[in-house]
């Protein structure tokens, strides 16, 4: 059974931890078990009541009135919204209920419907990226199951490669980027979106993929001089440290400039050193893919 703390409902919905607990105090649709020193969790039911709570006040129902819905009510309000956004938004909190309930099938039909009817591109924008920025912090804290990771991404990596497959760029850009991941990174669904990202924009990529000695690395770039190298990083198990993964980094390949995004780039907040740049946001992934030409 998946177990989530008050912090995984706020960052997967968007309500705030004490919004939360005052809608536990007032309303009925919300009933957290307790461990034996007090703490709230809460089941797989709780967290996708509240995403479907949080949608439904997001676009203009008060939760005084959310409460009195029976769940097929609810349901039926959710499928009634007509907003663009709001329907997007649906169909991520729909991704999100089928793995935690381990429902493949029903996960990738609901890929495959949006896919057919707005095509690859559309669908890797408008809900695949959102759905994984949602639920990447689940896997940084174990709150999922491997096997619920594992699935999930799986289908979404197949998703990814069609997409990378098929991008047909306007135009090509002359600079060539070396995409990887450091040893211990296995998390390679964030890489495989900036692969996406750069071959849609005409970017020339080398891509090396998830847990890659940098000895390895430094070989690709002695004889194919990238203009960059770019890593993502989510969530590195042992005792990884950022400072000297730059520091090696710098050593093995010095006049290269490296790029950084991800969750631990977000949470990186010491000063940064010459030539490494950090892409603490998707707009500012989007802006330096758009920089390179």
């Amino acid at each position: 059974m998946n177990v989530f703390t008050i912090k995984d409902l706020e960052n997967l919905s968007g309500i705030k931890a004490h919004t939360i607990r005052i809608w536990e105090q007032r309303y009925n649709f919300l009933k957290p078990c307790r461990t034996e020193s007090n703490i709230r969790y809460y089941c797989s039911e709780e967290l996708k009541t509240i995403l479907n709570i949080s949608l439904l006040n997001k676009y203009g129902y008060k939760i005084s009135h959310i409460d009195k819905m029976s769940e097929q009510e609810l349901r039926s309000k959710i499928i009634s919204l007509t907003d663009t956004e709001a329907r997007q938004e649906r169909l991520v909190n729909e991704l999100i209920a089928h793995m935690i309930d381990l429902n493949v099938e029903r996960l990738e039909q609901v890929l495959d419907k949006y896919v057919l009817m707005y095509g690859i591109d559309r669908a890797i924008t408008q809900i695949i990226f959102p759905f994984l920025h949602r639920i990447g912090i689940l896997w940084i804290t174990n709150h999922i199951q491997p096997a619920q990771e594992h699935l999930v991404s799986n289908i979404i990596r197949q998703k990814l490669v069609v997409g990378i497959e098929g991008a047909m760029p306007v135009r090509q850009v002359e600079r060539t980027l070396l995409l990887f991941l450091p040893e211990g990174e296995h998390h390679e669904l964030g890489l495989l979106y900036v692969h996406y990202l750069l071959r849609s924009h005409g970017v020339k990529v080398l891509y090396l993929g998830a847990d890659m000695p940098l000895k390895d690395v430094e070989f690709v770039c002695k004889y194919k001089r990238p203009d960059f190298l770019y890593t993502h990083l989510t969530g590195i198990a042992g005792n990884f440290s950022l400072e000297k993964f730059i520091s090696q980094v710098s050593q093995r390949v010095p006049d290269i400039p490296l790029v950084i995004s991800g969750q631990l780039a977000r949470a990186h907040s010491k000063k940064v050193p010459s030539g490494i740049n950090f892409k603490r946001s998707l707009s500012e992934v989007l802006e330096f893919v758009a920089s390179l030409g």
